[in-house]
C-alpha cells in the first residue's frame, strides 16, 4: 500500500490488517456513510447489505430497506443469505412481489439509493457485467444483468462498489450491461432514465465521484498507505485528479463491533470473524 515493503499480493490487505479490521469491514464502513437517513435503499446481498444495515444501525436509523424480492421496511437482526431469504421477512411492513418491487417502486422512481459491482467500469460510471472479450468468443462469461440496470436506470442515486483491478478500469467497455452517465451530460435525459446515475466507486484503493460538469470520474480520497499515483497506475482512463486529495475516514470501533453483531457466522465478514 503506497510507499511499503509488503509483497504485492498483500498490499490491499495488510496495513488494514494490522489495524483491526479487514477490507470487508472497511468498505462495508465506508459504503455505509453514503446512506442518507430517510432514503430507501434497495439493499440486495453481500457487502451492499452489510453496508446498509450498518448505516441505520448509526447515523440513518430511519432509512426503508427493500429487498428485490418485495421485503418492505426490512429490519434483519442477521444477514440474509439471498434477497429472498425468510431472514428479510422479519419485522418487515410489506411483502410485495418481484414485478410490485422492481416495476412499482423502483422503475417507478422510488428508491433513492441502490448499490451494484462490476467486471468493467469506464470514465462515465458505464458498467459491464455481462462478458470479456468478444461477443462470438467471449474470454469469460458473467452473471449478466439480473436487476443491475434497472437498478443503474432508475434508482436516484448509485452507490458503486468494486475490487481495484486496472483491468476493471477501461476507457472503453466490452460490453455495456447498465448505464452510467452513458456519454455524459445529457445523455441520460435523452434516453428517459428515471434515477440519477452513479454517485460514487468506492475501492479497496480509494474512493472516487463525478465531475458535475463533465460527469466524468474524478478521484475523491484514497485510502490509508495508498497515493494518487497508485489510483493513477491502476486505471486505464484519464482520471480526473483534483488538486487536494484527503484520505478515506478509517471505520470506528463502534462500526465493527455492529458489523460482527449482524454477520455473527461470517457470511459476509469471513469465516475468521465467528
Amino acid at each position: 500500500m503506497g510507499q511499503t515493503d509488503e509483497p504485492e499480493g498483500q498490499r490491499a490487505l495488510g496495513v488494514l490488517t494490522m489495524e483491526k479490521f479487514s477490507r470487508i469491514e472497511f468498505l462495508a464502513a465506508i459504503a455505509s456513510t453514503h446512506v442518507r437517513d430517510g432514503e430507501n435503499v434497495f439493499g440486495g446481498t453481500g457487502l451492499p447489505l452489510l453496508a446498509a444495515l450498518l448505516a441505520k444501525e448509526t447515523h440513518a436509523p430511519n432509512i426503508n430497506l427493500i429487498s428485490e424480492a418485495g421485503f418492505i421496511d426490512a429490519r434483519p437482526v442477521e444477514v440474509p443469505l439471498s434477497v429472498a431469504d425468510t431472514r428479510y421477512y422479519y419485522g418487515s411492513s410489506a411483502s410485495i412481489g418481484l414485478i410490485e418491487t422492481l416495476g412499482f417502486i423502483l422503475q417507478g422512481g422510488r428508491i433513492d439509493v441502490g448499490f451494484l459491482g462490476a467486471a468493467q467500469i469506464d470514465e462515465y460510471g458505464n458498467l459491464n457485467t455481462s462478458y470479456i472479450g468478444t461477443y462470438d468468443n467471449p474470454k469469460v462469461k458473467l452473471p449478466g444483468s439480473g436487476g443491475g440496470n434497472d437498478i443503474a436506470s432508475s434508482a436516484k442515486r448509485l452507490i458503486i462498489i468494486m475490487t481495484h483491478d486496472k483491468r476493471k478500469f477501461v476507457k472503453k467497455l466490452d460490453y455495456m450491461t447498465s448505464p452510467g452517465h452513458l456519454q455524459g451530460p445529457g445523455s441520460r435525459e435523452e434516453w428517459s432514465f428515471v434515477g440519477g446515475g452513479p454517485e460514487v466507486v468506492i475501492t479497496d484503493m480509494c474512493q472516487m465521484d463525478f465531475d458535475p460538469e463533465t460527469l466524468r470520474i474524478r478521484l475523491k480520497s484514497v485510502h490509508p498507505g495508498y497515493t494518487a499515483q497508485d489510483v493513477l497506475d491502476n486505471v486505464m482512463f484519464d482520471l480526473i485528479v483534483p488538486d487536494d486529495i484527503p484520505t478515506t475516514p478509517l471505520p470506528t470501533a463502534e462500526q465493527i463491533e455492529i458489523m460482527h453483531r449482524l454477520d455473527p457466522k461470517g457470511i459476509y465478514l469471513g469465516k475468521g470473524n465467528e
